[in-house]
């Protein structure tokens, strides 16, 4: 299977489209200014490399110059978007209710956008890449991964807080 993993910044957008079956990187690529002058993509695939000069005024018209050259008869390495069995995109803060990743719907969209406030910068282009994707791409599964699904703890906050409380503090329990 083919995955494209998707990583919308606030003014770029990294991509890697990863072959799974043979554990390879079939093609990667930045594209870089988004929304201002000189916006580029670098699109390598193999030992070659594209760079494309190009005005992007957002990140949807950024996501259609990728998924272009994904498919491209020249340096594409897809004959289609349907050769893409699934699309993974960074999300940078799940909040407290995305501990792992999560198959994007309705719903998850909804709740990303609220949980939005706590990393302004990044989410609405996290969402536009999701929905940009989910639009030009139907029909294939979208999963959300979280930047900070490796900081939720599995053990009661007293449990954790006590724990980090007790490294920084070693008498930490003496206090309490």
């Amino acid at each position: 299977m083919k995955v494209l993993v998707i990583n919308c910044g606030s003014s770029s957008l990294k991509y890697q489209l990863l072959d799974m079956t043979y554990k390879n990187v079939l093609a990667q690529g930045l594209v870089q200014r988004i929304g201002m002058s000189g916006s580029q993509l670098t699109h390598k695939w193999g030992e070659l490399k594209k760079d494309i000069l190009q005005e992007l005024s957002n990140h949807v018209e950024a996501i259609s110059l990728v998924l272009e050259s994904l498919t491209s008869p020249k340096y594409g390495v897809v004959g289609s978007l349907q050769d893409i069995g699934a699309v993974a995109h960074r999300v940078v803060h799940g909040g407290e209710q995305y501990a792992s990743y999560v198959l994007i719907d309705d719903t998850v969209i909804q709740a990303i956008k609220k949980i939005g406030k706590l990393a302004h910068r990044h989410t609405p282009k996290n969402i536009t890449g999701i929905e940009t994707c989910k639009k030009l791409m139907p029909g294939i599964p979208h999963v959300a991964v979280f930047d900070t699904a490796f900081q939720h703890c599995r053990c009661h906050p007293d449990v954790f807080v006590g724990g980090a409380m007790e490294a920084i503090f070693p008498n930490f329990r003496h206090l309490t």
